[in-house]
């Protein structure tokens, strides 16, 4: 299945100067009918593709699938998010309509901030602003790191570097090393190859004691030498 770049890894609600920047509670106990908090379960759909855009979401905790449906049905898993991440921005740029589908992966909460009110606060919130800048560039790095992944690499190493994406390996503000629930078929969604595929390199992974199954998939971060390997 064809692979569409994804955007931002997982990023769990932490305790980092950046997350404190921003207290989505804060700003919600402020508010008016223009934003509101909405509880998802696993695997309802936040919005679907070719809703009206009217909002923006920030996801406090959970997990969502962001993903797209070509003209015959196919669908391909554009990102992974977690808590901290903003979603359905595209509103911002003038969309009607939502180019994608946002689906819950496990229990999560979502603020919905309607568009105009997010036009307000961007300009009255600087730790608002700022957050989401450094989210919309995180966001247009990974893609290009992504383009460069999908176009060079094999799908060993592609799995391999989203798999310590998602585990978000590096962030040392941030909880690491445990996976939320996902199919083999969305992984193979995502690195642009098949569920066999995938199948026989997380077995492999497990073998050599990159991952394990211990209540959830857990990475251990010597599976960067697969990334690294030439």
């Amino acid at each position: 299945m064809r692979r569409i770049a994804s955007s931002s890894s997982i990023k769990p609600k932490g305790k980092s100067t950046e997350k404190l920047a921003f207290d989505a509670q804060t700003f919600l106990d402020s508010a008016g009918v223009a934003r509101k908090v909405k509880e998802f379960k696993s695997p309802e759909a936040i919005y679907a593709q070719g809703d009206a855009a009217g909002s923006v979401m920030y996801l406090q905790t959970g997990g969502v699938k962001l993903s797209v449906l070509n003209e015959v049905g196919r669908e391909a898993v554009v990102a992974i998010l977690g808590a901290g991440d903003f979603f359905g921005e595209g509103s911002l740029a003038g969309q009607p309509v939502r180019m994608g589908t946002a689906t819950a992966i496990v229990p999560s909460t979502v603020l919905v901030i309607e568009k105009s009110e997010m036009f307000k606060v961007l300009h009255a919130e600087h730790g608002l602003s700022d957050l989401f800048i450094k989210f919309m560039l995180a966001r247009n790095i990974r893609i290009e790191a992504d383009l460069v992944d999908q176009l060079f690499n094999s799908s060993e190493k592609r799995l391999a570097r989203t798999l310590l994406l998602l585990a978000r390996y590096g962030k040392q503000d941030q909880p690491h090393g445990v996976l939320p629930k996902m199919s083999q078929e969305t992984l193979a969604e995502m690195i642009g190859t098949t569920r066999s595929r995938v199948n026989f390199f997380m077995n492999k992974f497990r073998k050599l004691g990159f991952i394990k199954y211990n209540g959830g998939l857990q990475i251990n971060t010597s599976l960067l030498s697969v990334v690294l390997h030439e």
